[in-house]
């Protein structure tokens, strides 16, 4: 296990060395505008997201008590990416299928992300797919297919 948490690229990861000291960060993700962009940014369809998701997703945010939740899940996730290296040798161990089905312009797990899976399983079936964060709110069929299909030819 890392003894301190890893680097990330985006600025998701600046609280996990100090909280306190990267308040802006929190403060941009509970916005109304990062709330919609989380639903909308990367998306190939904007029309097929009803608003009412971020503004609801706002509303829950804007709650007492939500802020702080939100701070110590993002503080959190830093444990996520400390274990990559115990989950990936599972992997490679354990060779089970995987189905991946990513959205290539995720602005939060970004595609690279997706086809790492192929380092640790050489026959993961990866899709990317022409979608944002919240894929299945786009590609609910294409999924469902590839799901369908995967769960087929390995006769689960």
């Amino acid at each position: 296990m890392h003894s301190r948490p890893p680097r990330c690229r985006s600025r998701l990861g600046e609280p996990w060395a100090d909280p306190k000291a990267h308040t802006d960060v929190l403060d941009a993700f509970v916005s109304l505008t990062a709330t919609e962009l989380r639903h909308t940014l990367g998306t190939s369809h904007p029309e097929r997201y009803n608003p009412d998701t971020w503004t609801d997703e706002y509303a829950h945010l804007s709650r007492p008590g939500q802020r702080e939740i939100q701070g110590d899940l993002l503080y959190d996730y830093r444990t996520n990416v400390a274990s990559y290296r115990v989950w990936q040798a599972w992997l490679r161990d354990h060779t089970p299928p995987v189905l991946v089905v990513w959205g290539r312009n995720d602005p939060s797990f970004i595609s690279p992300g997706a086809g790492a899976f192929k380092r640790d399983l050489p026959d993961a079936e990866i899709h990317l797919l022409d979608a944002g964060h919240f894929a299945l709110d786009e590609k609910n069929d294409e999924i469902a297919t590839l799901i369908l299909g995967f769960l087929a030819k390995h006769s689960i």
